[in-house]
């Protein structure tokens, strides 16, 4: 279809205005529903995924940065078990600690008058084992101090408790200077799962 120029020129300047504007018109109209719309779409939709991408990954590193402190938390705890089970010896070597405090207690300068085991208890998780023993002792008052520094200084584990002093008597007359002391000496095995079900029948 041919234009006639000469009849445009002859119309209205706002005609022709009209008419110099519509093939813009068109042209923005046809790039705005074929090309930008859904480009736009697409862009949007990109930047929909890029913000979840965005989201776990934030996700993903503070997962990761639990997951260092965890790995931290549980190196320490195994230290901390180490130690632990360096203080609490085998249900094996219980006899052997034993010994060794009898024979402190001797060297000391106590007199024992009586060294009497109890019965032994699992604590309910059933990690360690309670080992009591019952002591009677006669000693001046710093061997008996010289005494539990000892204890104290053991690597291994032990209580002294329900301590009970009092003055020796002899034949109604105080001695001067010595002690009778009673006590709990308490030390702890590790409850294995060999000796668990064994210490728990002695408790009974």
């Amino acid at each position: 279809m041919a234009i006639n120029v000469s009849k445009i020129k002859n119309l209205p300047t706002h005609l022709q205005v009209i008419i110099a504007v519509i093939p813009t018109i068109i042209i923005v109209a046809l790039f705005i529903f074929l090309i930008y719309s859904p480009k736009n779409k697409q862009i949007q939709g990109l930047n929909t995924r890029i913000a979840q991408l965005d989201k776990e990954i934030a996700v993903g590193e503070e997962k990761v940065r639990s997951l260092d402190a965890l790995i931290a938390e549980n190196a320490r705890l195994k230290e901390k078990l180490v130690r632990l089970k360096e203080q609490l010896p085998e249900e094996k070597e219980v006899s052997e600690l034993l010994k060794q405090i009898s024979e402190l207690g001797l060297q000391s300068g106590l007199e024992i008058l009586l060294w009497k085991p109890e019965s032994r208890r699992t604590d309910p998780q059933g990690l360690y084992v309670e080992i009591p023993v019952k002591v009677n002792v006669l000693a001046e008052y710093h061997k008996l101090g010289d005494f539990y520094s000892h204890i104290s200084r053991l690597p291994r584990l032990v209580n002294i408790s329900d301590i009970n002093l009092k003055t020796k008597t002899v034949k109604g007359q105080e001695a001067p200077g010595i002690i009778d002391a009673e006590f709990t000496a308490r030390t702890f095995a590790s409850a294995g799962p060999g000796n668990a079900g064994e210490v728990k029948g002695k408790g009974k």
